[in-house]
């Protein structure tokens, strides 16, 4: 199997480490910008085609594009020397999370569906990003890693309309929860997965496959990727302030809500965590490879979250400030899972690097 990037971080670079702290910014600025500029929304609103606002179109394809650009697809076939932690892993991914995020959504915000919903595509959606990051700041193995973003990079697009119409739509009544579910076609789900997440596909695949071609992998890894890098940030921060200067008025009145938030994520991401390494070590998998389930299991795709929330429901709904709480609370709690992982291989003396 080809290998990830030798030259991958060590350390959080400098924009990631504090990511927290500057969504917390933009979120301040986003709610000043809605307070001093009044005709801000209506400027916003008039920018669109349809249900679709052009310019936040344009900022979440950005958003995504970089890392589906950075998808190391030809891993793939390597993923089948270990099947049944792979098994594990697409059980957890696509069974597990999804359901988990349910039940502790329905749990804590039963009377907030806006959130729940938000959440629920925040549970859907497998990291393809960050999740490198974690995974080599925790020693884990990046060949196995490298499959499982490629593999769950494709699945989203073929899985993602379905899995949200069903908990969005079809479950909600099953359980007794009318009040959370929400009518919504599947179509109008896959145009918007699509849009958001077929576009950057298709322009990273691509991208990858004639670049590599005409200027070779080295550069393509050491001087093309971290050039693109930046945009992801860029792009979320964008957004981040665009949804908050509409946001403005429901969190001066409500500036509980996303704590109400924060508390089924936290859970989320350490039982998921958790969990995987448990299944990991009872299919007999080693320590790198565990790690690289566990950390694939926990982070999810809040860019692909962000950017269908929008889609679907607007910039200004609830199910966008509950996905767009997500980078904020995974990044501090996926990084203290770092040091869980270390301190896991440590204690029960696993093939640590």
């Amino acid at each position: 199997m080809v290998s990830l990037e030798k030259t991958a971080p060590r350390r959080l670079g400098f924009v990631d480490r504090y990511l927290s702290l500057w969504i917390l910014l933009a979120m301040v600025l986003g709610v000043l910008l809605g307070q001093l500029v009044p005709g801000l929304p209506r400027l916003l609103g008039s920018l669109g085609s349809g249900s679709t606002n052009i310019p936040m179109a344009i900022g979440l394809i950005l958003m995504m594009y970089p890392p589906l650009a950075k998808v190391r697809y030809e891993a793939l076939p390597g993923l089948l020397r270990r099947p049944r932690l792979l098994a594990y892993t697409l059980l957890l991914n696509w069974l597990l999370a999804p359901l988990l995020m349910f039940a502790l959504a329905a749990l804590l915000l039963p009377d907030r569906p806006a959130y729940l919903q938000g959440l629920l595509l925040v549970g859907i959606a497998p990291c393809i990003a960050m999740v490198l990051v974690w995974i080599d700041l925790a020693d884990g193995d990046r060949e196995f890693a490298a499959g499982l973003v490629a593999i769950n990079s494709l699945l989203q697009v073929l899985l993602f309309s379905a899995y949200a119409w069903v908990l969005l739509s079809v479950l909600p009544p099953l359980l007794g929860l009318q009040g959370v579910a929400i009518h919504i076609h599947m179509r109008q789900v896959a145009s918007t997965v699509l849009l958001y997440l077929g576009t950057p596909l298709v322009a990273g695949f691509f991208t990858r496959l004639v670049l590599r071609r005409l200027r070779g992998d080295n550069w393509y890894t050491t001087r093309f990727l971290p050039t693109l890098a930046p945009l992801t940030p860029i792009a979320l921060l964008a957004t981040v302030v665009l949804m908050f200067s509409l946001q403005g008025e429901v969190l001066l009145q409500l500036p509980l809500d996303v704590l109400r938030i924060v508390l089924p994520l936290v859970l989320y991401f350490v039982a998921m965590f958790f969990l995987a390494f448990w299944l990991g070590r009872r299919a007999g998998g080693g320590y790198s490879q565990t790690a690289a389930m566990a950390f694939t299991a926990s982070g999810n795709n809040f860019e692909l979250a962000i950017a269908v929330s929008i889609g679907l429901f607007g910039l200004h709904s609830g199910q966008a400030l509950a996905a767009v709480v997500g980078p904020l609370v995974e990044v501090p709690v996926l990084l203290g899972l770092v040091y869980a992982a270390r301190y896991f291989a440590r204690r029960y003396t696993w093939d640590m690097p």
